[in-house]
């Protein structure tokens, strides 16, 4: 990656960690309903610099679109909290342990391979030099990515694509309920 993408990349990891945060700890139902679809459209943003499409748009779908619109529907239905307080009050308890486990795993981030490294485990495996040498001799579609995702691994997007059209025929049900009441 270059030094612009990786500034653009932390950027939006930062934005990502502060949209999560502002979920947790907001005390106002819609601006923390908000403030998670900001995070779900930002780890969309992620996979997409991560070169995986298919999961960003799933994320983007169902995360930032559906489950936003399915939250946005139920608090129309209950009352905002009353108070002063704008966040939530931390329980220090939790917290510690949720940080002590974002530690355990942020000490396995070493060990991954830097993103691009033509030396990486994956770049080098059987599998993705089966998949380079055969994807086009064996399915006639020219990018690689396309070739794995519906020839090689067919099944398995159909069943992402079920799940983002069960979604989205559950928003337009209940969306068609909330006209008529």
């Amino acid at each position: 990656m270059t030094d612009v993408q990786l500034t653009l990349f932390a950027l939006l990891l930062a934005f990502v960690i502060f949209a999560a945060l502002a979920a947790a700890f907001l005390r106002d139902i819609l601006s923390a309903i908000i403030a998670f679809a900001g995070f779900s459209f930002g780890i969309a943003l992620v996979y997409v610099l991560l070169r995986a499409p298919d999961v960003a748009l799933t994320e983007a779908a169902v995360g930032a679109g559906v489950t936003t619109v399915l939250f946005l529907l139920t608090i129309v239905r209950t009352v905002r909290p009353g108070g002063d307080r704008l966040f939530e009050r931390i329980k220090w308890g939790p917290a510690a342990l949720a940080t002590a486990l974002v530690g355990v795993l942020l000490t396995t981030v070493s060990s991954l391979p830097r993103i691009g490294d033509p030396n990486s485990p994956v770049a080098t495996s059987e599998v993705t030099r089966y998949y380079l040498e055969n994807a086009y001799p064996q399915t006639e579609v020219e990018n690689v990515v396309t070739a794995v995702l519906a020839a090689y691994r067919g099944f398995d997007t159909l069943g992402e694509a079920a799940v983002v059209l069960a979604a989205g025929i559950a928003v337009l049900v209940v969306l068609r309920k909330e006209v008529y009441v």
